[in-house]
């Protein structure tokens, strides 16, 4: 570390997203003993899981997966924050980052051709300035080695947030509305379709119901957190 580094780090170090405490040099986003306390969602496959279940009957889905869970309180709510309201994307690389090797690992998202974020309505992200799944998405993308594709899928109506939702609220959600610029784009393609948190799954099956109107497309979705 340089001495303007050193400096700036004095009158502004960096802390901890879930329990405030100043980060040590080797440490990212998280303290050391909060990476260790975040509840991460184990899995024995990716093809048969709660996740995939959401969506059975519904949309045909390849692969699924959730990295945390999510509840009301907690180290997720609190990353998930961060990221989205206080401007914090060096959360969405930590995240990316670290699900990514764990998909790579698993050996069944090695063929993804493009990786697809759940997109923001035109309002929203002017407002907010950013899409909270750009860098978990592009982070994604390079451990997956894949292309990171921001502009094929566009909301064209506003919702609600759907973590600040009631549940029922949510699920009878059914106004939210998608379109897919060029539904050539994708076809004869496996494309994974990524969003911060599933609920009951409304939104994600929105937009796999336009994704699907491309020939021969693969759909998989994993997603940052998981609401129990």
């Amino acid at each position: 570390m340089n001495y303007f580094s050193d400096v700036l780090h004095l009158f502004y170090p960096k802390i901890c997203v879930t329990c405030s405490t100043e980060l040590l040099n080797y440490e990212k986003v998280v303290c050391t003993q909060c990476r260790h306390d975040l509840p991460i969602i184990c899995y024995r496959s990716f093809k048969d899981n709660k996740i995939k279940n959401t969506f059975f009957g519904r949309i045909p889905i390849e692969y699924a997966g959730s990295f945390l869970i999510y509840k009301k309180e907690g180290k997720t709510k609190a990353l998930i924050q961060h990221l989205k309201y206080k401007g914090q994307q060096e959360i969405g690389d930590f995240l990316g980052d670290w699900f990514g090797n764990i998909l790579k690992e698993s050996g069944v998202f090695n063929a993804i051709d493009c990786i697809v974020p759940v997109p923001l309505h035109k309002i929203k992200l002017k407002k907010r300035g950013y899409n909270q799944l750009t860098f978990f998405g592009k982070r994604l993308a390079k451990v997956l080695h894949s292309e990171y594709v921001s502009h094929a899928l566009v909301r064209t109506s506003t919702s609600k947030t759907q973590t600040r939702k009631q549940r029922f609220e949510r699920f009878s959600n059914t106004q939210t509305t998608f379109h897919l610029i060029d539904p050539n784009l994708f076809e004869n393609k496996h494309v994974l379709l990524i969003d911060d948190v599933i609920t009951t799954g409304a939104t994600l099956e929105a937009c796999c119901k336009e994704l699907l109107k491309t020939k021969s497309i693969k759909i998989s979705i994993v997603t940052m957190a998981y609401t129990e």
